[in-house]
């Protein structure tokens, strides 16, 4: 029996989708897979595009697993484009000549971008919005570039609008239409996006369209508009729509809609029974082409079931879900159902607060029930609202749309929604497959849920069982950040005194656990300030802050002295380096732009630090749950591409928090320009400059389960940035639980970023003015503790190898360090003298 082999035309979101969906049919274990793809990289998060822009990487957006190909044995072939099809002999052709005979052919050649045929499209500064490349030679040309405009109002046209704006062009919305995002917001909340987007600085231009690209000597210089007017630009981005790619099914004679579209039935099957399409490519059985990613899904799901063998009777793709939730522009929007209000009879319900740029509408029918909505610059019930949609919700239309204390406080969660509401409409998720899972992990590797656009993780989470106990341990029932409450109220200063006062009753008179201990010294710790090894203080600490330096796994130690932003002069470089030359130590440059020595015994740390200190250098808490490094790229005082001066505000973020306490290890870094050198989206806060300031991001993480960080605010001052920093990690500090990185805790934070934005940003608690007091406290408190050390000896004496170290050294004892830098033979050595000696 011969192999049967499946090729796929087209590896974009819905390609990939179709991969994994066989994948998880073991049809990849039957059957060979050919991939034959036009773009250079393989499948990418056509979604999120524009965050490349915010320092994203073309790896960071690959929607391939490592290793997904290899382990499934699919051929993917990179920047190989099908140029023809033969339906009689069952092959396609590749540019390079490659021929591929096929059994089943999957089209999902995806669409490409409508440009005007005006006059000038063709010249040098003109492009589409697409992709990545696309990104790269718009992220070229704009560095020669002051002014640009966009030909299109509607989502992509928004997200091209902010990519120009955030490499420091001045920046023109052109809208063909009379509103922005005409096919997804009505004429009142088109009406609150434009208010918000001209708050921004941005020039919007609706009712009018393109008549004309002015050029000179081959390239922009302006534009010419159907109202007459004329606009001084020298750049331009399409972003007017774009048109399924049906060249190939025209060209070997599949049937094609009127309008385009490669037509196929319930099945994605086309008019030869062989040959499928799927996404933007294919015009469905219902007459529509979807240019959503969440119906591209459901068709590769189907075919995918049809290979498989396993189509039933609802295995068809008869149409999808056209909700979206975007935030386009730092703006929250969002529509789903019958967003315009087109069933006859039905209402609408509307709340408008243009002051506050927030607009709600829901469309229901005269019996109440839900039939859709538009949501702008307020998005939060989306979730909720989406999966209501065709039932009558438990609670009235206003009480939906007004906010929270305006006199009709709304009593709906996600306990409201029947079983079988979709939660998920990227891949489909209902609640009661949700509620089969445990936790937030579970539901992404089992069902894909909170996988694609993320707008139902809020949700996700709300539907998950909480633990009955969330107590820290078995010594107290409080959580790390009601502790925190209690000490901060009560201003303690004794572990002893909060564990008879506030721990359980068979606690109490104890000595604490391995749990609790450390969680409550580094509590007090951000509260108090005061060294770290004084008093009870010193039995809180584990092994690393009880000698004030990294334990190593030989049982020596590593000394990291502070170099902020990276910055040392030769006369620091040289101490270090003779330092390490004396004591045999290790040396190593860091990933934090800074240098380890290891191998130091614990009784040599204060001679050590004692050169350090004399010679500028400081603790750099290596050891510590703290502030570790602020990494920096060299900005605008060497890079021809900055726009700050990223290193002197790494330093000065780096000495402001130094010795900052927290439930976990925190990590930062300033970015001079867009070009992200300090990869700072990977950092628990990170800064990335503008032409107009900073944007800051929080919650990243490049360890064991990396997460980029999330944008906060942009175009800060330097006075802004460093108050809302101030804010954001006395807030993590105050509320994360023990041990928990900033990426955690902001994923587990109710409401997530959009509440963290109203609390530090808005103030909507009433804490700020709390949390910069106690920001103000740390810095004005903080001493280095290795200065103050080598200062008392008394609490020198805890530095000795063993207890009854002698004061004078033994000269019978010898220490043989375990390498003095990488030997390539040493362990062949090692186990050659080892050999030798049992031999004996």
């Amino acid at each position: 029996m011969t192999t049967p082999t499946i090729v796929l035309v087209g590896h974009g979101m819905v390609g990939q989708r179709f991969l994994e969906a066989l994948a998880d049919r073991g049809v990849t274990e039957r059957a060979r897979i050919v991939v034959l793809c036009e773009e250079p990289r393989p499948a990418y998060d056509r979604v999120q595009l524009t965050s490349y822009f915010s320092g994203k990487t073309p790896d960071d957006l690959s929607m391939v697993e490592d290793g997904f190909m290899e382990r499934h044995g699919i051929e993917l072939h990179t920047d190989e484009p099908v140029v023809a099809i033969d339906r009689e002999a069952r092959t396609v052709t590749a540019r390079s000549g490659r021929v591929v005979a096929y059994d089943h052919l999957v089209l999902a050649t995806g669409s490409y971008p409508f440009v005007p045929p005006v006059p000038g499209k063709d010249a040098a500064g003109c492009f589409v919005y697409r992709t990545i490349e696309d990104l790269l030679a718009i992220e070229e040309y704009a560095g020669t570039a002051t002014t640009g405009a966009v030909v299109g109002g509607g989502l992509l046209g928004l997200e091209a609008a902010g990519a120009l704006k955030g490499l420091g062009l001045d920046t023109h919305i052109v809208e063909f239409a009379p509103r922005l995002m005409p096919v997804q917001v009505d004429e009142g909340g088109g009406a609150a996006l434009l208010r918000t987007i001209e708050r921004m600085g941005l020039t919007v231009h609706t009712g009018t369209g393109t008549q004309e690209v002015v050029t000179a000597d081959g390239s922009v210089t302006g534009m010419r508009l159907s109202d007459g007017s004329e606009l001084a630009v020298d750049m331009v981005v399409f972003s007017a729509g774009v048109r399924p790619r049906d060249q190939l099914a025209r060209e070997c004679g599949l049937d094609v809609g009127e309008r385009g579209g490669i037509a196929v039935d319930e099945l994605c099957r086309t008019s030869d029974p062989a040959v499928f399409a799927i996404g933007e490519c294919a015009l469905a059985s219902d007459g529509r082409v979807y240019g959503l990613v969440a119906p591209g899904y459901e068709m590769a799901l189907t075919v995918a079931s049809v290979l498989a063998d396993e189509a039933g009777e609802d295995t068809g793709f008869t149409g999808a879900d056209l909700s979206t939730k975007l935030k386009l522009l730092g703006v929250d929007v969002a529509s789903f159902g019958d967003a315009h209000g087109a069933a006859e009879g039905c209402l609408d319900v509307v709340y408008s607060d243009s002051r506050a740029g927030v607009y709600k509408k829901l469309v229901v029918d005269p019996e109440g029930r839900l039939l859709g909505g538009v949501l702008v610059g307020d998005a939060e019930s989306y979730g909720l609202l989406r999966p209501l949609t065709g039932t009558k919700p438990p609670v009235s239309p206003e009480q939906l749309v007004l906010p929270a204390g305006a006199g009709a406080p709304v009593a709906l969660g996600p306990s409201a929604l029947p079983d079988d509401a979709v939660i998920c409409s990227c891949h489909n998720v209902t609640k009661h497959a949700i509620g089969q899972c445990g936790s937030l992990a579970e539901v992404k590797k089992c069902t894909k849920a909170g996988t694609g656009c993320g707008s139902c993780v809020k949700v996700i989470e709300k539907l998950l069982p909480k633990a009955a106990d969330q107590g820290l341990c078995g010594c107290f029932s409080y959580t790390r950040s009601e502790l925190y409450e209690i000490a901060r109220t009560l201003r303690a200063t004794s572990f002893a005194a909060l564990l008879d006062s506030h721990g359980r009753e068979t606690a109490k008179g104890g000595e604490g656990c391995e749990v609790c201990k450390p969680t409550v010294g580094s509590i007090l710790a951000s509260l108090n300030n005061g060294y770290i090894l004084d008093g009870e203080q010193a039995s809180l600490q584990d092994t690393n802050d009880h000698h004030l330096a990294n334990l190593q796994r030989n049982g020596s130690y590593s000394v990291v002295p502070r170099i902020p932003g990276g910055e040392i002069t030769p006369e620091k470089l040289i101490v270090i380096g003779e330092v390490a030359r004396d004591y045999g130590l290790y040396t190593k440059i860091t990933g934090g732009q800074r240098i380890d020595l290891f191998g130091a015994r614990v009784d040599q740390l204060p001679a050590i630090w004692t050169r350090l200190v004399d010679a500028g250098f400081e603790s750099g808490h290596a050891y510590g749950k703290a502030l570790r490094t602020v990494k920096s790229c060299v900005g605008q005082t060497w890079c021809r591409y900055g726009v700050q001066d990223s290193v002197k505000m790494a330093i000065h973020l780096e000495l402001r928090y130094r010795g900052l306490r927290a439930p976990h290890k925190l990590k930062s870094a300033v970015s001079g320009c867009a070009r992200e050198c300090a990869e700072a989206q990977s950092k628990d806060f990170g800064v990335i400059a503008t032409a107009n300031g900073w944007n800051l991001y929080v919650g990243g993480n490049g360890g064991a389960t990396p997460r980029h960080a999330d944008l906060l605010a942009q175009d800060l001052s330097d006075a802004e940035l460093i108050r809302l920093i101030d804010r954001f990690l006395m807030f993590y500090i105050r509320t994360a639980d023990r041990l928990e990185r900033t990426s955690v805790w902001l994923e587990r934070l109710e409401g997530g970023l959009d509440h963290l934005r109203d609390v530090i940003v808005k103030d909507s608690l009433g804490l700020c003015d709390e949390l910069e007091a106690l920001m103000a406290a740390h810095v004005s408190d903080y001493r280095d503790e290795w200065a103050q050390t080598l200062d008392d000896p008394e609490r020198l004496r805890r530095f000795v190898s063993f207890v009854n170290a002698p004061e004078t050294p033994d000269p019978t004892v010898r220490f043989v360090p375990e390498r003095d830098q990488i030997k390539p033979d040493l362990t062949i050595l090692t186990i050659g003298t080892l050999e030798g000696a049992l031999s004996r």
